[in-house]
């Protein structure tokens, strides 16, 4: 796409087209298989984006599909400016967003700017010696006098979070996978490297990016240690409890306030074209905090998502309360982006054990919330997370905390579209983790012509977000809860909505608040008055009202 148009086209549509946006995030190894290799590709995407358009989402997020070794399958990258072959090609890239475009859809893709992989070019160099040109692109130390590591700090994926190169006699930073060195963000080059990466991307025509892992960009320069983390405070939220990565306090090898002034050149970057970005906060005790910061004012990102709705627990009443609370205390000048299953994460329906009313519930719920919101493919069919045979990982972290950790392949297998096909339509040859066989029943065909099912739910609940400007846009009054219901409004203009939420297996009551209230959402099951005037709500039920 010539740069000019791409620049004009995307400066002449709404610059905040993103503030209440439905994204819809595709793991493109597990979506459709357009050539009979068994892994989902670009054309694959392309295929079944009217599919994605009938859901109502307004974007289209795609995990990393760039060139790349796959040690942790695309989110260690070798080449940022090119597609790996598996998934096709960069004029396949172009009829994703030509086709999306068309659609209505905007366009976000994964950029993983805190490391690369070992076999980028950057670090082949940068590991010849001390002197070569990139150098001093990756994080380098010296080790301690014993030969030791330079200090304490962990990778995600267990150990270490450094490595010893013996070319260099010095150890290199790794915040997750041997092969995924971090790259040195106090070295200028680095950064300027890296904004000609999403300079690139955006004169293809992306509206934008998700921003994975965004609080590690910045190390601390002085490498000090991390100090240990009580018991009482750990919690799961970001590695798996058997990981002793969760016995530490993150005070320095990530989250670091030189971080914003990158954040500030990537949105400068951004501005021109329209484009929005949604940051990936990965810390379990800050998380909210540094949502708030880095989405405050109008020059840094415009949204970021943590882990309170992606933890293990299912959210109580309380919890959610708790969790509102905590934005506004922290993050009332930002803008969260909300989920509930992501390609990380164990899919909500299991993590949560919810029956079929409680997605449901969940599923109105999250479309109610102020902020952004992602959904997950598969998520809208209602997806338990799939039984991976140890046989059958891939997935290196499942592999080495196997099997108190069984990693993340349960909720990346094959997309289901069909449920008497081989593979369930996601492909013609054995695909590369296996269809599990409890999903084929909830296929899109399947549900299609199940005027009851929860694809019919999600699509309900989309629309009723996206009709309401209140739901997108607007302010959420003071959460409150009765017994497991939890309650609030929210308010653009003279549009004023009343919602509330029975998170619980218990019938319950609720009072609309004083002034005239008309009842709606029906549509999502909205609670009606009995005769004696009171709103009772069943189990998982919700109440949606407009004030007159």
């Amino acid at each position: 796409m010539n740069v000019a148009l791409a620049e004009q086209t995307q400066t002449a549509t709404d610059k905040d087209w993103w503030r209440g946006a439905v994204i819809y995030q595709i793991y493109p190894r597990s979506y459709q298989d357009s050539n009979g290799d068994g892994i989902g590709d670009l054309l694959g995407i392309v295929q079944r984006l009217p599919y994605i358009a009938s859901l109502g989402v307004d974007a289209i997020w795609i995990s990393p599909f760039f060139m790349s070794p796959m040690k942790d399958f695309g989110y260690d990258v070798s080449d940022y400016c090119d597609v790996d072959p598996m998934f096709g090609s960069l004029a396949d890239f172009d009829a994703v967003v030509d086709t999306a475009h068309r659609l209505g859809l905007k366009v976000m893709i994964d950029l993983v700017l805190s490391h690369t992989s070992d076999q980028h070019p950057w670090f082949v160099q940068s590991r010849l010696d001390r002197t070569n040109d990139k150098a001093n692109w990756y994080v380098w130390s010296d080790p301690k006098p014993d030969g030791t590591p330079p200090n304490n700090w962990l990778s995600i994926f267990g150990g270490s979070a450094w490595q010893w190169d013996a070319r260099r006699e010095q150890y290199f930073l790794h915040n997750f996978l041997v092969s995924q060195p971090d790259l040195n963000f106090h070295e200028p080059q680095v950064q300027d490297a890296l904004l000609d990466v999403a300079r690139f991307w955006l004169h293809r025509g992306v509206d934008g990016f998700r921003l994975d892992t965004i609080n590690f960009y910045v190390h601390d320069k002085q490498l000090r240690d991390n100090p240990a983390l009580p018991p009482e405070r750990r919690n799961a939220n970001i590695a798996p409890s058997v990981n002793p990565y969760n016995h530490q306090e993150h005070l320095y090898d990530k989250n670091q306030p030189e971080n914003l002034d990158f954040l500030r050149k990537l949105r400068a970057v951004m501005e021109p074209f329209g484009a929005a970005a949604v940051g990936e906060v990965g810390d379990a005790q800050r998380g909210l905090e540094i949502m708030g910061q880095y989405t405050a004012g109008d020059d840094l990102m415009q949204m970021c998502y943590a882990f309170e709705f992606l933890a293990k627990d299912q959210p109580t009443a309380a919890r959610i309360v708790s969790v509102m609370e905590e934005v506004d205390r922290v993050a009332s000048d930002g803008w969260a982006c909300w989920a509930f299953s992501n390609h990380d994460v164990m899919r909500h329906a299991s993590r949560w054990d919810l029956t079929p009313a409680a997605q449901r519930m969940f599923t109105s719920l999250i479309m109610c919330l102020r902020g952004s919101v992602c959904i997950y493919q598969g998520e809208e069919l209602g997806l338990p997370e799939a039984d991976v045979a140890f046989e059958d990982l891939q997935d290196p972290y499942g592999i080495e905390f196997w099997p108190e950790f069984k990693g993340r392949d349960g909720c990346r297998t094959p997309m289901v579209w069909e449920t008497d096909n081989l593979n369930a339509g996601f492909s013609t040859q054995k695909p590369w983790l296996p269809v599990a066989p409890e999903h084929y029943h909830l296929s899109v065909a399947s549900q299609e012509d199940e005027p009851g099912a929860i694809l019919h739910h999600y699509r309900k609940a989309i629309a009723f977000r996206r009709n309401h400007p209140a739901l997108m846009h607007g302010e959420l009054d003071k959460i409150r809860t009765k017994g497991d219901v939890v309650y609030f409004t929210r308010a653009l203009g003279n549009q004023v909505i009343f919602c509330a939420f029975n998170v619980s297996e218990t019938p319950s009551d609720i009072d609309l608040p004083a002034g005239d209230w008309t009842l709606i959402g029906a549509e999502l099951g909205s609670a009606h008055p009995s005769a004696d005037g009171r709103l009772y709500l069943g189990p998982w039920q919700v109440c949606l009202a407009l004030k007159s």
